[in-house]
């Protein structure tokens, strides 16, 4: 198969050129050219007579998907959600400030917290 013509004009992509088939060529070969502009992204403009009357082009890439409910069941509720996760004991604003060297009070607050839930 020799290689079409290329279509001048400035509405050809510069990368991809559209290429003139005439419409008994196409009529012949539509599904290699199809194929073709699956696989290469090429662009063919079919002509009748001489004059362009249709232009076969690949499909844009699809748009990204919303962002909005993208996550959606991607995080699941375990346990309570509403009571808070600390003893009132551990959130008294009066009590000395701890080393920050040592190791977290909060932390184990948490594991007794935890390990009185039902």
């Amino acid at each position: 198969m020799k290689p079409p013509k290329t279509a001048p004009g400035p509405k050809a992509p510069s990368a991809a050129r559209a290429r003139l088939v005439a419409a008994t060529e196409f009529k012949a070969k539509c599904l290699d050219l199809m194929d073709r502009v699956a696989e290469r992204r090429e662009i063919y403009t079919v002509t009748k007579h001489g004059k362009p009357v249709a232009q076969l082009a690949p499909v844009p890439a699809a748009a990204a998907d919303s962002i909005v409910g993208c996550l959606r069941g991607q995080a699941w509720e375990i346990g309570e959600i509403l009571s808070p996760v600390l003893p009132p004991e551990a959130w008294d604003a009066s009590a000395p400030a701890r080393d920050a060297r040592r190791a977290s009070p909060r932390r184990s607050l948490v594991r007794k917290a935890r390990a009185r839930q039902p």
